[in-house]
């Protein structure tokens, strides 16, 4: 059944919608200016002129906080790379420049990056459905580079959940200095060539 899907999800009222982007928008001013540990609850609450305790009815811990912010950052990256899509002819090059293109968008603001990385890291499972946002927005990104005729075949969606990992890993790698933009670069574009390998066209022809 269809209410099964969304259980006790009522949509936002205007107001609620505002509240709750002055407090996404307070968690992501923060965490830039001092990362993962600047990101306190009570200042948040100040900041975004809400009460402590409605803070908490939104978003239970920091780390709810933090994914959220995540989910938000790519919503605006996303909505950014579809008014210049990537102009490259092939689906792994369009899916490669589009990823280095979000890469950058946050290493521009690597104390903010870092902090929603390690919110990532340490949600357990009272986060699932806050990460799973995080990942079909990343998974939507991806898909609108590639740019399909049609709905992703299993295998199509199968290398976008390695390409979506990668590109995780390899932020992790790069805020914790283990490897530099260039590095980054040739993982991401190497990755991607799994698009054509599962591409229809791609296999062998009888």
């Amino acid at each position: 059944m269809t209410a099964e899907i969304k259980p006790a999800t009522a949509p936002l009222t205007e107001r609620q919608e505002a509240r709750r982007r002055r407090i996404l928008h307070a968690s992501a001013q923060l965490a830039s200016r001092g990362g993962f540990d600047a990101v306190q609850m009570r200042e948040v609450a100040e900041v975004s002129s809400v009460a402590l305790g409605t803070l908490y009815r939104y978003f239970p811990s920091k780390v709810h906080l933090l994914v959220a912010t995540m989910q938000d950052q790519l919503h605006h990256m996303h909505t950014t790379l579809r008014k210049r899509p990537p102009g490259s002819e092939s689906a792994a090059e369009r899916v490669a420049e589009t990823l280095m293109r979000a890469f950058r968008a946050l290493q521009r603001e690597p104390h903010l990056a870092d902090a929603m990385v390690r919110a990532l890291t340490f949600a357990d499972r009272s986060v699932s459905p806050e990460v799973d946002t995080v990942s079909r927005q990343t998974t939507a990104i991806i898909l609108d580079a590639m740019g399909l005729e049609g709905p992703p075949t299993p295998e199509q969606l199968s290398a976008v959940r390695v390409i979506e990992h990668t590109w995780h890993s390899a932020l992790i790698t790069w805020l914790s200095g283990r490897a530099s933009i260039a590095q980054v670069k040739i993982d991401i574009e190497t990755v991607c060539r799994l698009i054509d390998l599962t591409t229809p066209e791609a296999g062998p022809a009888d």
